[in-house]
């Protein structure tokens, strides 16, 4: 069987610094092995982090490493979309929507212009932050 992640997740590639070491409460560069948490939360394979690696946060603030070739394979950076297609995304996830639903209307024309030019031209990107998640786009 096949699987895919429910949720989106937290990371952010190690560097080595004291910042980071001082961040994730690791003994020492090189482990995840923290000063206070149980290891089964820290350790994925041997728990060493190497600078490069990626260090993962799950849904109930547990970390884990993940080699940088493994995390390009497996993870790929949420998509960036307009405030005001997040807001449709919003909405019309609270009444219930489908994607279907949604796309047909903007091929319809019923939505104003600068929300249906943008879901026109980056289709795939909307379909991505509507199953995937998204991140809101900063104002200009």
């Amino acid at each position: 069987m096949k699987f895919y992640r429910k949720q989106p997740i937290e990371a952010e590639q190690f560097d080595g610094s004291n910042e980071m070491i001082d961040k994730y409460e690791l003994i020492d560069a090189g482990t995840m092995l923290g000063t206070h948490h149980s290891p089964e939360l820290y350790l994925t394979g041997s728990g060493k982090v190497d600078v490069g690696d990626w260090i993962a946060t799950g849904v109930n603030d547990e970390h884990w490493t993940i080699t940088d070739d493994v995390f390009k394979k497996t993870y790929a950076e949420l998509p960036v979309v307009p405030r005001e297609i997040a807001c449709l995304i919003a909405q019309a996830k609270r009444d219930d929507d489908n994607l279907g639903l949604i796309l047909s209307a903007t091929y319809s024309g019923i939505w104003k212009a600068s929300i249906g030019d943008w879901t026109v031209t980056h289709t795939k990107t909307f379909a991505r932050a509507w199953l995937n998640g998204y991140t809101v786009e900063e104002d200009k």
